[in-house]
């Protein structure tokens, strides 16, 4: 184990944040898209987009092993996949005098919900702040040691 795989940690956790802040801006701007995507023919409305992680695989002993010697590479999280939520549907507005209203004068909004996103988006925003500080914590602490051979 190096002595910065600390490091290495808090950055692939922030590099995910990062990223799920973005995917969630996104829906945010996308609220009231109702020409999201061409299927069929037809406009969908913008799909509300999720984000899921999971732990960098876990190596065996001979693995991290030869990491350590070699470069160390650390763990952390990593983005497996983005995807649209396919379970909420989208929400029906009477609107006849909208463009995209079908027959019945309803129009299909996306299926995001700003309340949800902005719960989504501090729930982020205090991931990220946790690694800023684990991070400054790491850095703090190599910084003792090295003060110690003083």
């Amino acid at each position: 184990m190096r002595l910065t795989n600390g490091f290495d940690i808090s950055a692939s956790a922030l590099t995910a944040q990062r990223l799920r802040m973005d995917v969630i801006s996104s829906n945010i701007a996308n609220a009231d898209t109702t020409r999201g995507k061409f299927v069929d023919g037809k406009w969908q409305p913008y799909a509300r987009k999720l984000v899921t992680f999971e732990p960098k695989a876990q190596p065996s002993f001979a693995q991290s092993l030869d990491s350590a010697m070699a470069d160390g590479t650390g763990e952390g999280v990593k983005v497996t996949k983005i995807f649209e939520d396919t379970a909420t549907p989208f929400k029906q507005v009477y609107n006849p005098t909208h463009p995209d209203a079908d027959a019945n004068g309803y129009v299909y909004m996306p299926n995001v919900d700003v309340l949800k996103e902005m719960v989504d988006m501090i729930s982020a925003t205090r991931s990220y702040e946790a690694n800023v500080t684990a991070l400054n914590a790491s850095k703090s602490m190599i910084t003792k040691a090295l003060e110690i051979g003083k």
